[in-house]
Protein backbone atom coordinates (compact mmCIF):
# COMPACT_ATOMS: atom_id res chain seq x y z
CA UNK A 1 0.00 0.00 0.00
CA UNK A 2 2.71 2.51 1.17
CA UNK A 3 4.05 2.14 -2.79
CA UNK A 4 0.91 2.76 -4.13
CA UNK A 5 1.04 5.63 -2.25
CA UNK A 6 4.53 6.31 -3.30
CA UNK A 7 4.13 5.67 -7.03
CA UNK A 8 1.06 7.97 -7.13
CA UNK A 9 2.90 10.98 -5.75
CA UNK A 10 5.16 10.59 -7.92
CA UNK A 11 2.82 10.29 -11.02
CA UNK A 12 1.51 13.45 -9.63
CA UNK A 13 4.92 15.00 -9.36
CA UNK A 14 5.77 14.39 -12.98
CA UNK A 15 2.71 14.89 -14.59
CA UNK A 16 3.47 18.87 -12.91
CA UNK A 17 6.70 18.94 -13.89
CA UNK A 18 6.40 19.79 -17.47
CA UNK A 19 3.40 22.39 -17.15
CA UNK A 20 5.06 24.54 -15.39
CA UNK A 21 8.18 24.70 -17.74
CA UNK A 22 9.82 21.71 -16.83
CA UNK A 23 12.96 21.76 -14.62
CA UNK A 24 14.89 24.19 -16.32
CA UNK A 25 12.16 26.45 -15.17
CA UNK A 26 12.04 26.05 -11.87
CA UNK A 27 14.17 28.08 -9.39
CA UNK A 28 13.19 27.52 -6.34
CA UNK A 29 10.76 24.69 -4.35
CA UNK A 30 8.54 24.62 -0.80
CA UNK A 31 5.47 23.84 0.46
CA UNK A 32 3.06 25.25 3.24
CA UNK A 33 0.19 23.48 4.41
CA UNK A 34 -1.51 22.91 1.14
CA UNK A 35 0.35 24.14 -1.62
CA UNK A 36 3.09 23.56 -3.76
CA UNK A 37 5.39 26.71 -4.31
CA UNK A 38 7.50 27.33 -6.73
CA UNK A 39 9.97 29.96 -8.03
CA UNK A 40 9.41 29.86 -11.69
CA UNK A 41 12.01 31.71 -14.23
CA UNK A 42 9.73 32.42 -17.00
CA UNK A 43 6.15 31.78 -15.56
CA UNK A 44 4.63 32.33 -19.72
CA UNK A 45 5.77 28.80 -19.89
CA UNK A 46 3.28 27.16 -17.66
CA UNK A 47 0.39 25.86 -19.04
CA UNK A 48 -2.24 26.47 -16.35
CA UNK A 49 -5.55 25.12 -17.81
CA UNK A 50 -3.89 21.86 -18.24
CA UNK A 51 -2.44 22.07 -14.73
CA UNK A 52 -5.47 22.61 -13.20
CA UNK A 53 -7.10 19.97 -15.32
CA UNK A 54 -4.83 17.16 -13.24
CA UNK A 55 -6.90 15.11 -11.13
CA UNK A 56 -4.55 15.80 -7.65
CA UNK A 57 -4.55 19.84 -8.10
CA UNK A 58 -7.12 21.53 -6.26
CA UNK A 59 -6.34 25.15 -7.61
CA UNK A 60 -3.75 27.51 -8.83
CA UNK A 61 -2.75 30.68 -7.65
CA UNK A 62 -0.31 33.16 -8.11
CA UNK A 63 1.82 35.22 -5.73
CA UNK A 64 5.44 35.85 -5.42
CA UNK A 65 5.74 32.50 -6.16
CA UNK A 66 3.32 30.33 -8.40
CA UNK A 67 1.46 28.35 -5.96
CA UNK A 68 -0.54 24.45 -6.41
CA UNK A 69 -3.06 23.84 -4.16
CA UNK A 70 -2.98 20.19 -3.51
CA UNK A 71 -4.39 20.08 -0.52
CA UNK A 72 -3.20 18.70 3.13
CA UNK A 73 -0.84 15.77 3.70
CA UNK A 74 -1.07 15.72 -0.20
CA UNK A 75 1.34 18.24 -0.97
CA UNK A 76 4.15 17.30 2.34
CA UNK A 77 4.07 14.08 -0.36
CA UNK A 78 4.52 15.16 -3.43
CA UNK A 79 7.00 17.78 -2.84
CA UNK A 80 9.83 15.72 -2.05
CA UNK A 81 8.96 13.72 -5.33
CA UNK A 82 8.74 16.68 -7.41
CA UNK A 83 12.41 17.84 -5.75
CA UNK A 84 13.79 14.53 -7.27
CA UNK A 85 12.74 14.90 -10.29
CA UNK A 86 13.78 18.22 -10.69
CA UNK A 87 17.34 17.22 -9.63
CA UNK A 88 17.50 14.55 -11.60
CA UNK A 89 16.03 16.25 -15.13
CA UNK A 90 17.88 19.42 -14.74
CA UNK A 91 20.96 17.98 -15.59
CA UNK A 92 19.45 17.41 -18.89
CA UNK A 93 17.76 20.97 -18.94
CA UNK A 94 20.30 22.83 -18.79
CA UNK A 95 22.20 21.89 -22.14
CA UNK A 96 18.65 21.72 -24.08
CA UNK A 97 16.28 24.65 -25.16
CA UNK A 98 13.15 25.31 -23.13
CA UNK A 99 10.56 24.13 -25.45
CA UNK A 100 8.31 27.12 -25.70
CA UNK A 101 4.83 26.30 -24.60
CA UNK A 102 2.64 29.61 -24.25
CA UNK A 103 1.07 29.50 -27.60
CA UNK A 104 -0.04 25.65 -26.72
CA UNK A 105 -4.05 25.71 -26.79
CA UNK A 106 -5.13 24.47 -23.02
CA UNK A 107 -7.32 21.76 -22.43
CA UNK A 108 -11.23 23.28 -22.26
CA UNK A 109 -10.52 26.10 -24.36
CA UNK A 110 -12.66 26.34 -27.34
CA UNK A 111 -16.25 26.07 -25.25
CA UNK A 112 -18.80 28.46 -26.01
CA UNK A 113 -21.39 29.50 -23.78
CA UNK A 114 -20.60 30.29 -19.90
CA UNK A 115 -18.67 27.68 -18.59
CA UNK A 116 -16.34 26.88 -15.37
CA UNK A 117 -13.57 27.76 -18.00
CA UNK A 118 -14.81 31.41 -18.48
CA UNK A 119 -16.10 31.86 -14.50
CA UNK A 120 -11.63 30.68 -14.07
CA UNK A 121 -10.64 33.76 -16.32
CA UNK A 122 -12.79 36.03 -14.52
CA UNK A 123 -11.35 34.55 -11.31
CA UNK A 124 -7.94 35.17 -12.47
CA UNK A 125 -8.74 38.82 -13.51
CA UNK A 126 -9.77 40.09 -10.13
CA UNK A 127 -7.14 38.31 -8.48
CA UNK A 128 -4.77 40.10 -11.12
CA UNK A 129 -6.95 43.76 -9.99
CA UNK A 130 -6.39 42.80 -6.51
CA UNK A 131 -2.78 41.68 -6.38
CA UNK A 132 -1.93 45.08 -7.76
CA UNK A 133 -4.23 47.04 -5.01
CA UNK A 134 -2.23 44.65 -2.44
CA UNK A 135 1.35 45.61 -3.71
CA UNK A 136 1.63 48.79 -0.90
CA UNK A 137 4.25 49.08 1.82
CA UNK A 138 1.63 47.57 4.78
CA UNK A 139 0.63 45.05 2.85
CA UNK A 140 4.20 44.08 1.90
CA UNK A 141 5.18 44.22 5.19
CA UNK A 142 2.14 42.01 6.36
CA UNK A 143 3.32 39.64 4.08
CA UNK A 144 6.71 39.44 5.59
CA UNK A 145 5.42 39.23 9.05
CA UNK A 146 3.26 35.52 7.57
CA UNK A 147 6.52 34.64 6.16
CA UNK A 148 7.92 34.24 9.47
CA UNK A 149 4.95 33.05 11.22
CA UNK A 150 3.96 30.13 8.38
CA UNK A 151 6.85 27.38 8.82
CA UNK A 152 5.74 27.29 11.82
CA UNK A 153 2.19 26.03 11.59
CA UNK A 154 3.03 22.38 11.25
CA UNK A 155 4.78 22.07 14.63
CA UNK A 156 2.19 24.48 16.22
CA UNK A 157 -0.39 21.54 14.84
CA UNK A 158 1.30 18.72 15.71
CA UNK A 159 1.70 19.78 19.27
CA UNK A 160 -1.52 21.09 19.20
CA UNK A 161 -3.15 18.09 18.55
CA UNK A 162 -0.88 15.90 21.12
CA UNK A 163 -2.08 18.58 23.60
CA UNK A 164 -5.89 17.97 22.98
CA UNK A 165 -5.03 14.25 23.08
CA UNK A 166 -3.09 14.71 26.39
CA UNK A 167 -5.86 16.83 27.52
CA UNK A 168 -8.93 13.84 26.56
CA UNK A 169 -6.34 11.85 28.45
CA UNK A 170 -6.08 13.45 31.84
CA UNK A 171 -9.84 13.78 31.74
CA UNK A 172 -10.64 10.25 31.50
CA UNK A 173 -8.13 9.13 33.57
CA UNK A 174 -6.46 6.82 31.28
CA UNK A 175 -2.84 5.86 30.88
CA UNK A 176 -1.62 8.02 33.93
CA UNK A 177 1.99 7.10 33.27
CA UNK A 178 1.38 8.62 29.64
CA UNK A 179 0.62 12.38 30.26
CA UNK A 180 3.54 13.84 31.59
CA UNK A 181 5.47 12.55 28.34
CA UNK A 182 2.64 13.50 26.39
CA UNK A 183 2.38 17.28 28.06
CA UNK A 184 6.63 17.59 27.44
CA UNK A 185 5.74 16.74 24.36
CA UNK A 186 3.16 18.95 23.74
CA UNK A 187 4.74 21.88 26.05
CA UNK A 188 7.98 21.85 24.53
CA UNK A 189 7.85 23.66 20.88
CA UNK A 190 5.55 26.65 22.41
CA UNK A 191 7.81 27.00 25.29
CA UNK A 192 10.91 28.11 22.50
CA UNK A 193 8.75 29.46 19.47
CA UNK A 194 9.94 32.82 20.43
CA UNK A 195 13.63 31.25 19.32
CA UNK A 196 12.28 29.98 15.98
CA UNK A 197 10.35 33.14 15.35
CA UNK A 198 13.47 35.56 15.92
CA UNK A 199 15.30 32.71 13.70
CA UNK A 200 12.82 33.28 10.95
CA UNK A 201 12.28 36.77 11.37
CA UNK A 202 16.21 37.69 10.86
CA UNK A 203 16.21 35.27 7.69
CA UNK A 204 12.95 36.91 6.00
CA UNK A 205 14.40 40.85 6.63
CA UNK A 206 18.26 39.60 5.08
CA UNK A 207 20.03 38.96 8.33
CA UNK A 208 21.89 36.32 10.03
CA UNK A 209 18.77 33.99 10.72
CA UNK A 210 21.31 32.35 14.20
CA UNK A 211 21.52 35.56 15.35
CA UNK A 212 18.37 36.42 15.50
CA UNK A 213 17.53 33.42 16.99
CA UNK A 214 20.15 33.83 19.37
CA UNK A 215 18.98 37.42 20.74
CA UNK A 216 15.30 35.78 20.72
CA UNK A 217 16.19 33.32 22.88
CA UNK A 218 16.93 35.77 25.82
CA UNK A 219 13.44 36.09 25.88
CA UNK A 220 12.78 32.56 26.98
CA UNK A 221 16.23 32.15 29.12
CA UNK A 222 15.02 31.22 32.72
CA UNK A 223 18.03 33.24 34.36
CA UNK A 224 15.62 36.78 33.20
CA UNK A 225 13.77 36.28 36.32
CA UNK A 226 16.90 37.74 38.28
CA UNK A 227 16.77 40.80 36.11
CA UNK A 228 14.62 44.25 36.82
CA UNK A 229 13.37 45.97 34.23
CA UNK A 230 11.08 49.75 34.71
CA UNK A 231 10.53 48.14 38.63
CA UNK A 232 9.75 45.35 38.46
CA UNK A 233 11.03 41.77 37.78
CA UNK A 234 11.26 40.20 33.69
CA UNK A 235 9.52 37.06 34.16
CA UNK A 236 10.58 34.23 31.17
CA UNK A 237 9.14 34.14 28.40
CA UNK A 238 7.11 37.87 28.58
CA UNK A 239 6.42 39.67 25.42
CA UNK A 240 6.49 36.42 23.82
CA UNK A 241 6.36 35.99 19.98
CA UNK A 242 5.89 39.70 19.80
CA UNK A 243 8.96 40.56 21.69
CA UNK A 244 11.30 37.99 19.60
CA UNK A 245 9.58 39.46 16.56
CA UNK A 246 11.17 43.29 17.55
CA UNK A 247 14.18 41.72 18.80
CA UNK A 248 15.46 39.85 15.57
CA UNK A 249 14.56 42.76 13.27
CA UNK A 250 16.28 45.34 15.81
CA UNK A 251 19.47 42.62 15.42
CA UNK A 252 19.15 42.43 11.50
CA UNK A 253 19.49 46.03 11.92
CA UNK A 254 22.29 46.18 13.97
CA UNK A 255 24.18 43.69 12.05
CA UNK A 256 24.02 45.47 9.05
CA UNK A 257 25.43 48.64 10.33
CA UNK A 258 28.33 46.59 12.19
CA UNK A 259 29.07 45.00 8.20
CA UNK A 260 28.92 48.23 7.10
CA UNK A 261 31.45 49.80 8.95
CA UNK A 262 33.13 47.16 11.06
CA UNK A 263 36.79 46.22 9.69
CA UNK A 264 36.67 42.94 7.11
CA UNK A 265 39.48 41.56 9.64
CA UNK A 266 37.74 41.53 12.63
CA UNK A 267 34.16 41.42 11.02
CA UNK A 268 33.77 37.76 11.89
CA UNK A 269 34.55 38.69 15.78
CA UNK A 270 32.99 42.28 16.57
CA UNK A 271 29.88 42.14 13.85
CA UNK A 272 28.06 38.69 15.50
CA UNK A 273 28.86 40.11 19.30
CA UNK A 274 28.40 44.11 19.06
CA UNK A 275 24.68 42.12 17.23
CA UNK A 276 23.99 40.00 20.45
CA UNK A 277 24.78 42.40 23.08
CA UNK A 278 23.03 45.73 21.38
CA UNK A 279 19.95 44.03 20.60
CA UNK A 280 20.06 41.86 23.79
CA UNK A 281 20.31 44.39 26.03
CA UNK A 282 17.31 46.23 24.26
CA UNK A 283 15.37 43.47 24.80
CA UNK A 284 15.93 42.97 27.87
CA UNK A 285 15.92 46.53 29.48
CA UNK A 286 12.96 47.86 26.80
CA UNK A 287 11.42 45.43 24.65
CA UNK A 288 10.34 42.46 26.85
CA UNK A 289 8.40 44.80 28.87
CA UNK A 290 6.74 47.06 26.48
CA UNK A 291 6.27 43.68 23.93
CA UNK A 292 4.70 41.91 27.27
CA UNK A 293 2.22 44.79 28.06
CA UNK A 294 0.78 44.45 24.13
CA UNK A 295 0.71 41.04 24.04
CA UNK A 296 -1.29 40.70 27.58
CA UNK A 297 -3.17 44.08 26.10
CA UNK A 298 -4.19 41.49 23.28
CA UNK A 299 -5.69 38.56 24.96
CA UNK A 300 -7.25 40.59 27.42
CA UNK A 301 -9.24 42.44 24.20
CA UNK A 302 -9.81 39.59 22.43
CA UNK A 303 -11.26 37.66 25.63
CA UNK A 304 -13.41 41.19 26.46
CA UNK A 305 -14.80 41.70 23.08
CA UNK A 306 -15.76 38.08 23.04
CA UNK A 307 -17.19 37.89 26.21
CA UNK A 308 -19.26 41.48 25.91
CA UNK A 309 -19.85 41.51 22.27
CA UNK A 310 -19.26 37.51 21.34
CA UNK A 311 -22.73 37.44 18.68
CA UNK A 312 -22.02 40.44 17.32
CA UNK A 313 -18.12 40.65 17.18
CA UNK A 314 -18.59 37.16 15.85
CA UNK A 315 -21.01 38.82 12.74
CA UNK A 316 -18.51 40.97 12.18
CA UNK A 317 -15.25 38.42 11.81
CA UNK A 318 -17.22 35.71 9.96
CA UNK A 319 -18.54 38.00 7.59
CA UNK A 320 -15.54 40.31 6.83
CA UNK A 321 -12.66 37.74 7.20
CA UNK A 322 -12.75 36.41 3.24
CA UNK A 323 -12.63 40.17 2.24
CA UNK A 324 -9.65 40.75 4.62
CA UNK A 325 -8.12 37.94 2.83
CA UNK A 326 -8.53 39.62 -0.60
CA UNK A 327 -7.23 43.29 0.93
CA UNK A 328 -3.94 41.28 2.36
CA UNK A 329 -4.95 42.37 5.41
CA UNK A 330 -5.59 38.85 7.04
CA UNK A 331 -2.26 38.93 7.70
CA UNK A 332 -1.84 40.74 10.71
CA UNK A 333 -3.69 38.28 12.63
CA UNK A 334 -1.13 35.57 12.37
CA UNK A 335 0.79 37.61 15.30
CA UNK A 336 -2.16 37.85 17.32
CA UNK A 337 -3.41 34.32 16.90
CA UNK A 338 0.26 33.30 18.03
CA UNK A 339 0.00 35.48 20.88
CA UNK A 340 -3.12 33.92 22.37
CA UNK A 341 -2.25 30.59 21.73
CA UNK A 342 0.79 30.77 23.94
CA UNK A 343 -0.98 32.78 26.30
CA UNK A 344 -3.76 30.86 26.54
CA UNK A 345 -3.12 27.38 25.14
CA UNK A 346 -5.58 28.27 22.55
CA UNK A 347 -6.52 31.17 19.76
CA UNK A 348 -10.97 32.06 20.46
CA UNK A 349 -10.72 33.85 17.15
CA UNK A 350 -9.75 31.10 14.73
CA UNK A 351 -13.06 29.27 15.26
CA UNK A 352 -15.10 32.41 14.60
CA UNK A 353 -13.04 32.85 11.44
CA UNK A 354 -13.19 29.22 10.21
CA UNK A 355 -17.00 30.27 9.50
CA UNK A 356 -16.04 32.00 6.05
CA UNK A 357 -15.24 29.17 4.53
CA UNK A 358 -18.40 27.44 6.17
CA UNK A 359 -20.29 29.97 4.18
CA UNK A 360 -18.43 29.23 0.68
CA UNK A 361 -19.22 25.72 0.87
CA UNK A 362 -22.88 26.80 1.07
CA UNK A 363 -23.11 29.29 -1.24
CA UNK A 364 -21.87 26.84 -3.87
CA UNK A 365 -24.16 24.11 -2.62
CA UNK A 366 -26.77 26.98 -4.20
CA UNK A 367 -24.98 27.57 -7.40
CA UNK A 368 -24.92 24.04 -8.16
CA UNK A 369 -28.99 23.37 -7.25
CA UNK A 370 -29.79 26.90 -8.95
CA UNK A 371 -28.17 26.17 -12.03
CA UNK A 372 -29.14 22.20 -12.94
CA UNK A 373 -28.06 22.54 -16.66
CA UNK A 374 -24.66 24.34 -16.60
CA UNK A 375 -22.55 20.97 -16.50
CA UNK A 376 -19.14 22.81 -16.35
CA UNK A 377 -19.79 24.95 -13.30
CA UNK A 378 -21.07 22.22 -11.68
CA UNK A 379 -18.81 19.56 -12.11
CA UNK A 380 -16.13 22.23 -10.57
CA UNK A 381 -18.23 22.78 -7.62
CA UNK A 382 -18.19 19.02 -7.09
CA UNK A 383 -14.30 18.54 -7.70
CA UNK A 384 -13.61 21.12 -5.19
CA UNK A 385 -16.50 20.57 -2.42
CA UNK A 386 -14.36 18.15 -0.26
CA UNK A 387 -11.42 20.75 -0.31
CA UNK A 388 -13.62 23.14 0.95
CA UNK A 389 -14.94 20.93 3.90
CA UNK A 390 -11.48 20.62 5.01
CA UNK A 391 -10.96 23.98 4.70
CA UNK A 392 -9.22 24.60 1.09
CA UNK A 393 -11.76 27.34 0.39
CA UNK A 394 -9.72 29.02 -2.55
CA UNK A 395 -10.88 26.52 -5.74
CA UNK A 396 -14.58 27.54 -4.90
CA UNK A 397 -13.59 31.16 -4.21
CA UNK A 398 -11.69 31.85 -7.36
CA UNK A 399 -13.46 29.61 -9.42
CA UNK A 400 -17.15 29.89 -8.30
CA UNK A 401 -18.08 32.40 -5.95
CA UNK A 402 -16.10 35.36 -6.87
CA UNK A 403 -16.43 35.60 -10.58
CA UNK A 404 -20.10 35.15 -10.03
CA UNK A 405 -20.17 38.34 -7.90
CA UNK A 406 -23.34 38.10 -5.83
CA UNK A 407 -22.81 34.57 -4.78
CA UNK A 408 -19.42 35.93 -2.97
CA UNK A 409 -21.61 38.29 -1.12
CA UNK A 410 -24.26 35.96 -0.45
CA UNK A 411 -21.28 33.48 1.16
CA UNK A 412 -19.80 36.09 3.09
CA UNK A 413 -23.56 36.53 4.76
CA UNK A 414 -23.27 32.63 5.69
CA UNK A 415 -20.10 33.39 7.31
CA UNK A 416 -21.14 36.15 9.21
CA UNK A 417 -23.83 34.02 10.50
CA UNK A 418 -21.75 31.41 11.54
CA UNK A 419 -19.50 33.56 13.38
CA UNK A 420 -22.30 35.17 15.30
CA UNK A 421 -23.36 31.73 16.72
CA UNK A 422 -19.88 30.77 18.03
CA UNK A 423 -19.52 34.17 19.43
CA UNK A 424 -22.83 34.03 20.91
CA UNK A 425 -21.97 30.67 22.61
CA UNK A 426 -18.60 31.89 23.41
CA UNK A 427 -20.56 35.44 25.15
CA UNK A 428 -22.88 32.91 27.12
CA UNK A 429 -19.97 31.70 28.73
CA UNK A 430 -19.02 28.30 26.32
CA UNK A 431 -15.37 29.62 24.82
CA UNK A 432 -13.87 27.40 21.91
CA UNK A 433 -10.61 28.07 20.98
CA UNK A 434 -8.06 26.10 18.57
CA UNK A 435 -4.62 25.26 19.72
CA UNK A 436 -3.18 25.94 15.86
CA UNK A 437 -3.63 28.08 13.22
CA UNK A 438 -3.57 27.04 9.87
CA UNK A 439 -6.52 24.30 9.64
CA UNK A 440 -10.07 25.26 8.91
CA UNK A 441 -13.38 23.51 8.38
CA UNK A 442 -13.73 19.92 9.26
CA UNK A 443 -9.60 19.74 9.82
CA UNK A 444 -9.94 21.94 12.62
CA UNK A 445 -12.03 19.64 14.90
CA UNK A 446 -9.12 17.68 15.96
CA UNK A 447 -7.37 20.91 17.45
CA UNK A 448 -10.63 22.79 19.55
CA UNK A 449 -9.85 23.48 23.23
CA UNK A 450 -11.61 25.90 25.33
CA UNK A 451 -13.42 25.78 28.63
CA UNK A 452 -15.42 23.19 28.47
CA UNK A 453 -15.60 19.83 27.94
CA UNK A 454 -14.47 18.33 24.74
CA UNK A 455 -17.82 17.28 23.45
CA UNK A 456 -19.24 20.68 23.90
CA UNK A 457 -16.88 22.39 22.04
CA UNK A 458 -17.37 19.91 18.94
CA UNK A 459 -20.57 20.53 19.04
CA UNK A 460 -20.79 24.01 19.29
CA UNK A 461 -18.35 24.29 16.13
CA UNK A 462 -20.00 21.63 14.44
CA UNK A 463 -23.33 24.08 14.74
CA UNK A 464 -21.93 26.88 13.65
CA UNK A 465 -20.19 25.36 10.73
CA UNK A 466 -23.92 23.80 10.01
CA UNK A 467 -25.11 27.75 10.24
CA UNK A 468 -22.77 28.96 8.23
CA UNK A 469 -23.70 26.30 5.64
CA UNK A 470 -27.44 26.69 5.67
CA UNK A 471 -26.84 30.49 5.93
CA UNK A 472 -24.59 30.93 3.02
CA UNK A 473 -26.69 28.06 1.43
CA UNK A 474 -30.96 29.81 1.69
CA UNK A 475 -28.90 33.61 0.93
CA UNK A 476 -27.54 32.35 -2.73
CA UNK A 477 -30.26 30.30 -3.46
CA UNK A 478 -32.65 33.43 -2.90
CA UNK A 479 -30.70 36.19 -3.30
CA UNK A 480 -27.16 35.07 -5.14
CA UNK A 481 -28.87 35.98 -8.48
CA UNK A 482 -30.55 37.99 -11.11
CA UNK A 483 -32.90 36.88 -13.37
CA UNK A 484 -30.61 37.88 -16.13
CA UNK A 485 -28.00 36.01 -14.57
CA UNK A 486 -30.16 32.52 -14.22
CA UNK A 487 -30.96 33.36 -18.08
CA UNK A 488 -27.29 33.89 -19.01
CA UNK A 489 -25.83 31.01 -16.52
CA UNK A 490 -28.16 28.08 -16.75
CA UNK A 491 -27.42 26.81 -20.18
CA UNK A 492 -26.07 23.53 -21.47
CA UNK A 493 -22.10 24.28 -21.62
CA UNK A 494 -21.47 20.69 -22.78
CA UNK A 495 -23.39 20.96 -26.06
CA UNK A 496 -21.99 24.40 -26.95
CA UNK A 497 -18.33 22.24 -26.37
CA UNK A 498 -19.26 19.86 -28.84
CA UNK A 499 -20.35 22.25 -31.21
CA UNK A 500 -17.02 22.73 -33.51
CA UNK A 501 -15.79 26.74 -33.02
CA UNK A 502 -14.49 28.87 -35.52
CA UNK A 503 -10.62 29.07 -35.33
CA UNK A 504 -9.23 32.32 -33.34
CA UNK A 505 -5.70 33.57 -33.87
CA UNK A 506 -3.07 32.11 -31.86
CA UNK A 507 -2.71 34.59 -29.72
CA UNK A 508 -5.74 34.19 -27.47
CA UNK A 509 -6.87 30.98 -28.18
CA UNK A 510 -10.76 30.45 -28.63
CA UNK A 511 -11.65 30.74 -24.62
CA UNK A 512 -9.90 34.19 -25.40
CA UNK A 513 -7.06 33.32 -22.59
CA UNK A 514 -3.20 33.88 -23.19
CA UNK A 515 -0.81 33.17 -20.14
CA UNK A 516 -1.29 36.88 -19.16
CA UNK A 517 -4.83 37.29 -18.72
CA UNK A 518 -5.10 33.54 -17.32
CA UNK A 519 -2.12 34.02 -14.63
CA UNK A 520 -3.89 33.76 -11.08
CA UNK A 521 -2.38 35.85 -8.53
CA UNK A 522 -3.07 34.47 -4.82
CA UNK A 523 -5.05 36.15 -2.26
CA UNK A 524 -2.78 35.95 0.95
CA UNK A 525 -3.37 32.47 2.28
CA UNK A 526 -6.28 31.82 3.91
CA UNK A 527 -4.26 28.99 5.86
CA UNK A 528 -3.27 31.55 8.84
Amino acid sequence: MASTGTDKNRATAAAILPLVGGAGNVASIAHCMTRLRLGLHDRSLVQEEALKALPAVLGVVEDETYQIVLGPGTVARVTPEFEALVEQERPEAATAPAATTSGAAAPGQGASGTSAEELAAQGAAIRAAQKAKNATPFKLFLRRIANIFVPLIPALIGCGIIAGLNGLLTNLHWLPALVPALAALASGFMSLIAVFVGYNTAREFGGTPILGGAVAAIIVFPGVANIDAFGQKLAPGQGGVLGALGAAVLAVYVEKWCRRWVPEAVDVLVTPTLTVLVSGLVTIFGLMFVAGEVSTAIGEFANWLLRNGGAGAGFVLGGLFLPLVMLGLHQALIPIHTTLIEQQGYTVLLPILAMAGAGQVGAAMAVYFRLPRNASIRRTIKSALPAGFLGVGEPLIYGVSLPLGRPFITACIGGAFGGGFVGLLNQLGAEVGSTAIGPSGWALFPLLDGDKGLGEMIAIYAGGLLVGYVAGFVATYYFGFTRTMLTDLNVDTESATATPAAPAPAASGAGGATPETTARPAPASTEA
